[in-house]
């Protein structure tokens, strides 16, 4: 059994369900290997590709690997692509596994597995690897779809880092008829409120519903020219999130675009402060990922954007 540095953080993925699995399975480990609460920060993916790595000891989970965090004393758990090479960092890492999964099998190394997470791993698993034919495709996308509605944090002060709460939880009925009811409402709607933001890349417009089933829906019975689908949310604090989708590995590659991250066909970013709502997202997209709007460098912000549309208004 190969020993783990004792770290100062543990630092996970915000957005999803695979994040904050892993995160409080290593915060448990760590509690156990080390008799002490190691502080969880959560990060979306331009948040962290900005925050400073100057601890000297940290433990990763569901960021991809980069060389930025090739350090001593630092443990990754990850499964997204990378062409970094870990030096120093003990890196655990496989494309065909959540990050929830490589993490749990750490756990597992040193006692910690039930029955009960042994349920909620799989799910997580089928959820974040998108597993369409598993027979629990469904039940686990509600799950997914759980954090995604009442979001990380909140979650994390039900559950009380009782991670086994969230199994077979109330609020899993919520996510079942919000399922059954809005997500036909909101496909209907949808199919009908594309907009394209390039030639290959439109914006799904949405309203209620599951919105990755919802896209996965259009992109899988081919009911839009587009090969990427963006949709847009605006959190409480008021940044907007673009979650993008494909089905051939595209969406990856327009999410680096927008300095985001992710999985090749879902993946995700986070749009600039100056992106105040919606609408203004869907301005930013155009100019960003249209490249005959414009032709000199990148726009950052949207006064930039705005600024140059009155240039070439004037």
């Amino acid at each position: 059994m190969t020993p783990l540095p004792r770290p100062e953080v543990i630092l996970t993925h915000e957005s999803d369900l695979d994040g904050f699995l892993s995160g409080l399975l290593l915060q448990r480990l760590a509690r156990k290997l080390f008799n002490s609460e190691v502080p969880l920060q959560a990060y979306h993916y331009n948040f962290w590709k900005q925050r400073e790595l100057r601890e000297s000891a940290a433990w990763v989970a569901d960021f991809n690997f980069e060389a930025r965090m090739d350090k001593a004393n630092w443990l990754v758990l990850d499964h997204h692509s990378t062409e970094a090479t870990a030096q120093q960092a003990q890196l655990m890492h496989d494309s065909n596994k959540s990050a929830g999964l490589l993490c749990y099998e750490l756990c597992r190394e040193h006692g910690l597995g039930s029955p009960e997470l042994d349920r909620l791993v799989h799910l997580n698993n089928v959820a974040d690897l998108f597993l369409e034919d598993d027979p629990d495709f469904v039940l686990a996308n509600d799950y997914a779809n759980m954090v995604k509605t009442y979001q990380f944090w909140n979650l994390h002060a039900l559950l009380k880092g009782r991670i086994e709460s969230l199994l077979n939880h109330p609020l899993l009925e919520v996510m079942a008829v919000k399922r059954r009811i809005e997500d036909p409402i909101g496909l209907g709607w949808s199919r009908e409120n594309i907009v394209a933001l390039s030639q290959t890349i439109g914006y799904v417009d949405t309203v209620v519903g599951n919105t990755n089933l919802i896209v996965h829906q259009l992109l899988e019975k081919q009911m839009t020219p587009y090969s990427v689908l963006i949709t847009l949310i605006r959190r409480g604090n008021g940044l907007v999130l673009a979650s993008l989708r494909s089905r051939k590995g595209e969406a990856l590659k327009v999410a680096e675009r927008l300095q985001g991250g992710g999985h090749p066909n879902a993946c995700g970013a986070t749009l600039p402060r100056s992106v105040r709502t919606i609408s203004d997202g869907v301005t930013y997209l155009k100019q960003v990922l249209n490249p005959t709007v414009h032709h000199g460098a990148p726009l950052n912000s949207l006064e930039d954007i705005f600024a140059s549309l009155a240039v070439k208004g004037s």
